[in-house]
């Protein structure tokens, strides 16, 4: 009897490890990637960076680029354009005529083989990991990439994550427009054809701004050879992968009094500095108004009404004037001033004394910008420096900031949505980054139609499946198809019918018990008229391959007539999968290894610490509705 509870307890114990053993050999990953998992968090983690410098201004840019997919795929099609066109295309240096002054060959190499390109693709790829648990990096490997290629060590007493940002996406930009170069380089000189009329062929230095073309001819013994179907538009290639941070900026002045336009000037951007004003609270869209709006700037000396002062100054002293000698001087000088005046007021005129600059008449201009070419990825930094004489102080004015950002006019207005922002939190010379990343995966990486798309399958199919199905007659016009909404209940998929219905023939049907949706849509399907059975359904001993091609257009054609449920009461696949768009309201917060998730919401109140926002171009086929989770109205 006193052996009894310890061969109870030994009894226990042997059960709950067998409990525990046959637990993880059937279903090992229950605990891990379940749904009814206790520990919600182990799933829903993502990869951290560890802080051992004080690198949390390296740690939240990296965070924030490595939740923008243009970015990711910009990444991968470089590098992978790069292995195609091989090493040495990239390990060649240009010559000493191609070379801009400064510039020397080594840098120049170092730039077309793309070291910080690979390094930050790889430092992207750790970080977009799914780990099953805690996991936290360090970026060290990134950061050793970017002292080496510019020899000096990151100093990690500024602090600031802007200028971080902004060493990333220059190195990235000159790395980009390198490779174009040795690659345009390794071509060699190409030529484009003449214009009519002419003789021979235009280089492409000397052509003018006209697609140039690669045409590439099969030798089949003719002249000029049969042109094949590979025709590589180098241009339009360049324009479509092109780097996603880099815009265009347009600025162009207005004389206020002789209302002459300055010849518009370019400049290329890879972020763009809004100042936040001095108040208590403020928008984006003010921020962008002291960038963008009309700017009118008091004693400016224009060029054309300068010209027209020495045009006036010439002509009274042409009036004064005895001497021959200066009147000639003067009738030479006064129309090419006037030529000048009605053709390029800007430009150099050689052979004529202008009066002085000084006692030339001031004018009011107005300067106003414009974004010209807008990037696939818009980087913005809010500046909330505050400088005064003895010291600068940090701006903590807030500013709302949306969702969803339109740029640009009425006519050609383009939208943004929201991916990553990075926060500070503190003073100006001391505090803390964190970054907030959108949790959203991209076509590339998830299948969310997956059964819809394998039945799309299935039904095109060359060798459909052998298995009974139920034959349904198909129906004989639109009308009809329209008239009964049970059988198009029934029918949902009708080029799945069609593919069963082909096997049916082949294979008895068995007996299956029919419920009281299919018998209604057999039901009103059999009341069909009995010459659209003759037509479309034909009988099971006809093996002709004409039969078989028309019930297969009768089938393609019954499913593109079927009408769309309504927008305003979604039913069936696609109102699903209209409610899990509310999925990507999930975010996360990152400060270096601490990842928890939030909501939109808690985004947008970020307003007194958002520093850095990163806005993606929407793809044509989204739109403001189809982002707040209502689809698009068709027509």
């Amino acid at each position: 009897m006193q052996e009894r509870p310890t061969t109870v307890a030994a009894y226990a114990a042997g059960a709950s490890l067998a409990a525990v053993a046959l637990f993880y050999v059937f279903g090992p990953n229950y605990t891990i990637d379940g749904d009814e998992s206790n520990d919600s968090n182990r799933k829903k983690s993502i990869v951290g960076l560890s802080n051992l410098a004080n690198d949390c201004f390296i740690n939240s840019v990296l965070q924030a680029l490595a939740g923008l997919g243009d970015l990711r795929v910009y990444l991968i099609r470089e590098l992978h354009r790069r292995e195609l066109d091989g090493p040495e295309i990239y390990n060649t240096a240009p010559g000493p005529d191609e070379l801009s002054r400064g510039q020397r060959p080594d840098k120049v190499r170092e730039l077309q083989q793309g070291l910080i390109t690979r390094a930050l693709k790889e430092m992207l790829d750790r970080l977009n990991e799914r780990p099953i648990y805690k996991k936290t990096i360090s970026a060290r490997g990134f950061i050793q990439a970017l002292e080496y290629a510019f020899r000096t060590r990151i100093s990690r007493n500024q602090q600031d994550a802007q200028e971080f940002l902004q060493i990333i996406l220059e190195r990235l930009c000159d790395e980009y427009h390198a490779g174009v170069r040795a690659r345009k380089r390794a071509l060699g000189p190409r030529t484009v054809p003449a214009g009519p009329g002419s003789v021979g062929a235009v280089p492409e230095a000397n052509a003018p701004d006209s697609p140039a073309e690669v045409e590439v001819r099969i030798d089949d013994g003719s002249a000029n050879g049969l042109p094949a179907i590979i025709d590589t538009k180098l241009r339009e290639i360049d324009s479509e992968s092109g780097f996603p941070f880099e815009g265009k900026l347009e600025s162009q002045i207005e004389c206020q009094f002789c209302h002459y336009q300055y010849k518009p000037n370019q400049t290329a951007f890879v972020n763009l500095t809004l100042q936040v004003p001095q108040k208590s609270s403020t928008t984006l869209s003010a921020c962008f108004d002291g960038l963008l709006k009309t700017e009118y700037i008091e004693d400016f000396r224009c060029d054309r009404c300068r010209l027209q002062h020495a045009v006036d100054m010439k002509n009274q002293e042409r009036a004064r004037t005895r001497s021959k000698s200066d009147r000639e001087r003067l009738d030479i000088e006064i129309p090419r001033i006037r030529g000048a005046l009605e053709t390029d007021p800007e430009g150099e005129l050689e052979g004529v004394t202008l009066p002085p600059s000084e006692t030339a008449p001031k004018r009011r201009i107005a300067r106003h910008m414009r974004i010209v070419d807008f990037p696939k990825v818009i980087a913005i930094h809010l500046s909330r420096s505050i400088f005064d004489r003895s010291s600068s102080t940090k701006n903590a004015a807030k500013v709302s900031f949306p969702e969803q950002l339109p740029l640009g006019g009425i006519l050609n207005q383009t939208w943004y949505k929201l991916l990553g922002i990075v926060c500070h939190k503190g003073s100006h010379h001391s505090g803390h980054y964190e970054s907030f990343r959108r949790n959203h995966l991209y076509p590339p990486f998830s299948t969310p139609e997956v059964f819809s798309s394998y039945a799309q399958s299935r039904a095109t199919s060359e060798n459909p499946s052998a298995a009974a199905s139920p034959r349904l007659a198909p129906r004989s016009s639109p009308e009809d198809v329209g008239g009964s909404s049970s059988v198009s209940t029934g029918t949902s998929s009708a080029s799945l019918s069609g593919a069963s219905a082909s096997a049916s023939q082949l294979t008895p049907q068995l007996p299956r018990p029919a419920t009281s949706s299919s018998r209604r849509s057999i039901q009103s399907t059999h009341s069909r008229s009995s010459a659209s059975q003759q037509t479309l359904s034909p009988s099971s001993g006809s093996n002709s391959p004409t039969t078989d091609q028309g019930r297969w257009s009768a089938s393609s054609q019954s499913s593109r007539t079927i009408p769309r449920p309504s927008l305003d009461t979604p039913t069936g696949v696609g109102a699903r999968l209209r409610r899990r768009r509310k999925a990507n309201d999930r975010w996360w917060r990152i400060s270096d290894e601490k990842i928890k998730e939030c909501k939109t919401s808690d985004v947008l109140g970020m307003q007194r610490e958002v520093y850095l926002l990163f806005y993606e171009l929407e793809k044509p086929h989204s739109s403001p509705a189809a982002a707040e989770g209502r689809s698009p109205s068709r027509t």
